[in-house]
């Protein structure tokens, strides 16, 4: 079941979640942990939750307006710049973390989080960064409209180049050549 999530209240059970995704460290889990609590007491932060029947949390997305003065955009904003897309910035909804468990993947749950999270956007476009390497998350990202806005961006203490990503609201609904992956 999608829903809205208290991510503040399930924080541990949230990057319990990423961590199993996205192959965490107990210690990138402990400075995630201090920023995902920071970013939830910004202006229209929200979040939604993947649970299963008895509440078990398998998957979340959480997002808010993009502001050019939050870490994110100060270090996306030059290569944006540099290929002429740096109003990208300015009024669009940003999808900060998407993850399902693995054991939960392609089954529609992050095509349905991402989907609810930006249909209550203001915002009349999305951004958002993955990991630059074909994969089903970019898959994902593409099906729903989402295109390269700059590639090898690379973040501080990052060990891949990522990619920033913007599409249009609403996303699309059916899967483009990518097809429902995620």
């Amino acid at each position: 079941m999608i829903g809205p999530l208290d991510l503040s209240a399930r924080v541990d059970e949230a990057l319990a979640v990423q961590a199993v995704a996205f192959g965490l460290s107990a210690e990138e889990v402990a400075v995630r942990r201090q920023i995902v609590l920071r970013h939830m007491t910004c202006t229209g932060a929200r979040a939604l939750g993947a649970t299963t029947p008895d509440g078990r949390l398998v998957g979340f997305v959480y997002g808010m307006p993009n502001d050019r003065t939050h870490w994110w955009s100060t270090v996306v904003e030059p290569y944006l710049r540099a290929r002429g897309h740096d109003d990208w910035l300015d009024n669009s909804f940003v999808i900060t973390e998407l993850h399902v468990h693995p054991r939960h993947q392609n089954r529609g749950i992050g095509r349905a989080l991402i989907t609810t999270i930006t249909d209550s956007a203001a915002e009349p476009r999305s951004i958002l960064s993955a990991i630059d390497t074909d994969s089903p998350a970019r898959g994902l990202y593409r099906s729903l409209g989402y295109e390269d806005l700059a590639r090898q961006v690379l973040f501080p203490s990052a060990p891949m180049p990522y990619a920033v990503m913007g599409a249009p609201l609403p996303l699309r609904r059916r899967g483009g050549a990518h097809g429902n992956r995620r």
